[in-house]
């Protein structure tokens, strides 16, 4: 059974170009011409990702993404706008969208994120290896139940978010370099790197540390790229 695509884009070239090249790959598609529409459409369910524009009429991409969210709402989100500013990327993340990419993109790059996307969220988990919470400074993870808390205060992570925390956390201490975290986090090969790996751990930073510009969980290696430091 073929994935299904939602496609909230209300230019018709760039949903033209979207939904042919998506079918093309095997992909049903559904288009919704504003931000309403997408977010109606999604919670009806039976839709396995959303790729979401930013600049839609009724209701803008941000806010579609921030109430699918709150209403409990898990599907990949894959947001595409010509905001290209880091700002407006980490919001997106923030809010709950699982990756990002800034027009005009290349439909080859497009598809190898939405196939890693789809594949993270069927893949299969550990959770069941690992059944109790794992506690640093303060600082629980809660691998089964896919929460973190800090201080005991829920912290909301995107999908994406808690399995980059959870690769870093696995391998504390030990460096793993920006083309590292591409292929084995989102599943893309290095020769698509973007800064995407650097907005992650951007937005990743401001939920977890007290001061995200002196980290204390998430640390960078000047030249090489991150680590976990356990408290």
């Amino acid at each position: 059974m073929s994935h299904r695509i939602l496609i909230a884009e209300d230019e018709p070239s760039l949903q033209m170009v979207l939904s042919d090249r998506l079918r093309s790959e095997g992909y049903e598609v559904i288009i919704a011409q504003d931000g309403a529409e997408a977010e109606r459409i999604a919670l009806e369910g039976n839709i396995d990702l959303l790729v979401l524009d930013v600049a839609m009429p009724k209701k803008n991409g941000f806010d579609v993404c921030r109430d699918l969210r709150a209403a409990g709402e898990s599907l990949p989100i894959f947001m595409l706008t010509a905001k290209s500013q880091t700002f407006d990327k980490v919001l997106g993340l923030k809010i709950g969208a699982d990756d990002y990419l800034t027009k005009p993109f290349d439909m080859e790059e497009v598809c190898a994120r939405i196939e890693a996307l789809l594949r993270r969220s069927a893949g299969p988990t550990r959770a069941s290896d690992r059944p109790g919470p794992e506690r640093y400074g303060d600082l629980e993870i809660d691998r089964l139940g896919a929460e973190l808390t800090k201080n005991g205060k829920h912290v909301d992570l995107s999908a994406l978010e808690f399995k980059l925390l959870e690769h870093l956390v696995d391998r504390k201490g030990a460096v793993q370099s920006r083309e590292q975290l591409l292929d084995q986090v989102w599943g893309y090969e290095a020769d698509v790197f973007t800064r995407t790996v650097d907005v992650h751990v951007a937005s990743l930073r401001q939920k977890l540390e007290d001061n995200p510009k002196r980290p204390r969980y998430i640390v960078t290696v000047h030249g090489r790229g991150y680590k976990f430091v356990a408290s």
